[in-house]
Order: C-alpha cells, then structure tokens, then sequence
C-alpha cells in the first residue's frame, strides 16, 4: 500500500524535532525533511527555517490538536 505524505510543520530543527517526538509519543508516524544539512553538504545554503515535518494524511486528523497546541506553546 503506497502511503501519501503531507507536510505539516516548518521551522528551524529544534522546534521540529520536538514537535516530531511528541507526534512518535503520540503513535504518529513522521519523516523529517532537513533541507538546511542536504544544502551544506551540498555546499550550498538556504534559510535556517528549511526543515519540514511531514505525516502520513491518515494521520493528520489524530495530529492536528497536538500541532495545534504545540504551534501555541511556542508562540506564546
């Protein structure tokens, strides 16, 4: 079964790797897109806020209140 991923969340990679641990606590399943390592080790550069969050979309219903909450908490 080919699943589809949908994007989420983007910031810089401390507030995704966080939000990324309370999603796996929450049994959601994640993959992080880290542009800002892929560009450096290209040798080029992008903006520090270039890491994306994506989940399956069947799963964005069960994540959507803890990124809501979380997208609060860090902008509180």
């Amino acid at each position: 079964m080919n699943e589809t991923y949908t994007k989420v969340f983007t910031d810089n990679a401390i507030l995704v790797n966080r939000l990324y641990s309370l999603l796996s606590e929450a049994g959601i399943d994640a993959r992080i897109s880290d542009r800002v390592e892929s560009a450096r080790l290209g040798g080029f550069g992008v903006p520090v806020n270039s890491v994306e969050l994506f989940i399956f979309k069947k799963d964005v219903e069960k994540a959507e209140p803890i990124i809501a909450a979380y997208k609060l908490e860090i902008n509180s």
